[in-house]
């Protein structure tokens, strides 16, 4: 069953969370509390949703999602964080159940579209949502800034 998440999810999520970081060999960036995910899943203002996949009680996979906004359209947006099934459970829908819902989420909230980001040596994955209907925009680039960068530019006036 696909279901919201609740608060007591988050010790699953977080485990989750790291697995995933593990297996796109970027696990030496987690450094989230499990405080700051209950906070911003379920705290006063949350930022972000997270649907569970749930086989009998176990938590078998989870899809990080938040809105976003398209000037382009005037319409809102669903970005997918992270999506993550446990090794031994795929291959039985648990992604495509996920997508499924999440893409419901965005039709029931009339979202203009709904888009996530794809590790570029992902190839199983890639490949999964290609079947699914998700096309690659290979000329966009992703740009980030974090840490001491981040700082710096919200100093400059």
């Amino acid at each position: 069953m696909i279901r919201p998440a609740r608060a007591d999810d988050v010790p699953a999520i977080a485990h989750l969370i790291r697995l995933l970081a593990r297996y796109e060999r970027l696990e030496h960036q987690v450094t989230g509390r499990e405080n700051d995910l209950r906070e911003h899943l379920f705290g006063d203002r949350p930022l972000a949703e997270v649907l569970i996949a749930d086989d009998a009680g176990v938590v078998v996979g989870f899809a990080l999602f938040f809105h976003n906004y398209s000037t382009f359209l005037a319409q809102p947006g669903v970005y997918l964080e992270d999506l993550f099934v446990l090794p031994e459970h795929r291959r039985r829908g648990w992604g495509r159940a996920l997508l499924g819902a999440l893409a419901r989420v965005a039709v029931a909230r009339r979202c203009g579209r709904f888009e996530w980001a794809v590790l570029t040596w992902n190839e199983p994955a890639i490949a999964f949502y290609r079947a699914l209907g998700a096309e690659t925009l290979d000329e966009w680039r992703t740009l980030r800034v974090t840490g001491e960068a981040l700082n710096r530019l919200a100093a400059r006036t």
